[in-house]
């Protein structure tokens, strides 16, 4: 018996499936409660059996915007250092971290019980963005522009912090201003 050949989406179900992630991304972050699944598929311009399609659950749906974001953020560090300076990527590293944190507004109760369940890997996604933020922290330490004694996990437990008090997108400019605070905070003192 041979294994069943597995092939590539079409072009246009793939570009569904981003469509309908992306909007989805969009949807969780401006919901104050989670949307219904309809709602996201309207939002996408897509019919609700295309949404269940590329989504069979709300489970599954929630999972791949984590995933996403996930993604972005640990590759972002990489990419913000190919293009900026250590310090200007860590600024903008912890703006996509907002992004990433404001997400989770429309998907929180399904998110913490797919947490709950072990459904989602936390200890593997907190291992993953503390990667990427030590990997920015590297490359400020080498380059002068960052303290010696600030860890991954400071800053990672001062944007939890930040987001927490001041969340995105209502909040933005609150938020901006505490996050310069923060990138002040890390800047190693000038010589006496």
């Amino acid at each position: 018996m041979t294994e069943p050949e597995t092939r590539a989406p079409r072009a246009d179900a793939a570009r569904n499936r981003d469509q309908v992630l992306a909007v989805a991304t969009r949807v969780f972050v401006s919901a104050d409660g989670e949307p219904s699944m309809r709602a996201i598929a309207r939002a996408a311009g897509v019919g609700i059996a295309t949404l269940y399609r590329h989504f069979p659950t709300r489970e599954s749906l929630v999972d791949a915007v984590y995933r996403d974001q996930v993604v972005r953020l640990t590759t972002g560090a990489r990419e913000l250092l190919g293009r900026l300076a250590p310090a200007a990527a860590m600024r903008r590293w912890m703006d996509l971290f907002g992004d990433w944190i404001a997400t989770k507004n429309g998907m929180l109760d399904t998110l913490l019980a797919m947490i709950e369940s072990g459904e989602i890997a936390h200890a593997q996604t907190r291992t993953e963005l503390l990667a990427a933020i030590t990997t920015i922290l590297d490359a400020g330490r080498a380059a002068g522009d960052f303290r010696s004694d600030v860890t991954a996990e400071d800053i990672a437990a001062s944007l939890i912090g930040i987001f927490t008090v001041a969340p995105r997108p209502g909040r933005r400019a609150k938020a901006d201003r505490l996050l310069n605070l923060l990138m002040d905070g890390l800047r190693p003192a000038p010589p006496s």
